[in-house]
């Protein structure tokens, strides 16, 4: 596992030690940073709810985002989130906050652009995250919310005033990118 672009390219990430943790592959990483690139500017704010290895937060501090907010409820995970935060030397722009997903969220005081949804597929908490981030209002005007699932899963194309814009499939994983309609034109090919 390993940072893809930007700042800390190259740089290895430590891996969970157990399968308790599925850290997003570098194909699908990379796919959705291929997407959401043009929308992060050096003011953007990002939010990894369910952080597991930090993995995708890490990419998004890397290719410029100014701060990211890493939430795992797992205490094994945080410490791997920690570690790899350090590896980046990035601990001046990054929050840990641990708990339940539903609570982290509500602790945010400001908004933010980039929220990555990635929790055990099995568990169903992509629509209950995207239903936090909305009831705590925190979500920027023209913000992202990207979310991981499994590919047969069927995801809404319009959620609570949030449109789809893009939704692809790769391997297992689906991943699928909500925004409010005004916000942008169109997410990177």
């Amino acid at each position: 596992m390993r940072i893809i672009a930007g700042e800390f390219r190259g740089r290895r990430l430590k891996s969970p030690a157990n399968y308790d943790i599925r850290p997003t592959s570098d194909k699908v990483k990379e796919a959705i940073f291929s997407m959401i690139v043009p929308m992060i500017t050096d003011s953007s704010v990002a939010m990894d709810v369910f952080a597991g290895s930090g993995s995708m937060g890490l990419e998004a501090l890397s290719r410029g985002v100014r701060r990211v907010y890493f939430s795992d409820q797992n205490k094994d995970s945080l410490k791997l989130v920690k570690e790899n935060v350090q590896i980046c030397k990035a601990s001046d722009r990054s929050i840990l906050l641990h708990g339940d997903f539903r609570e982290n969220i509500r602790k945010i005081r400001e908004k933010v652009d980039i929220f990555f949804i990635d929790p055990p597929y099995a568990n169903g908490y992509v629509l209950p995250a995207v239903d936090a981030i909305l009831d705590a209002d925190i979500l920027s005007e023209d913000g992202l919310i990207i979310c991981e699932h499994d590919k047969r899963d069927e995801m809404p194309e319009e959620y609570r005033g949030l449109i789809t814009v893009r939704s692809r499939k790769y391997g297992h994983t689906g991943v699928t990118i909500y925004a409010y309609p005004d916000a942008l034109e169109e997410v990177g090919e």
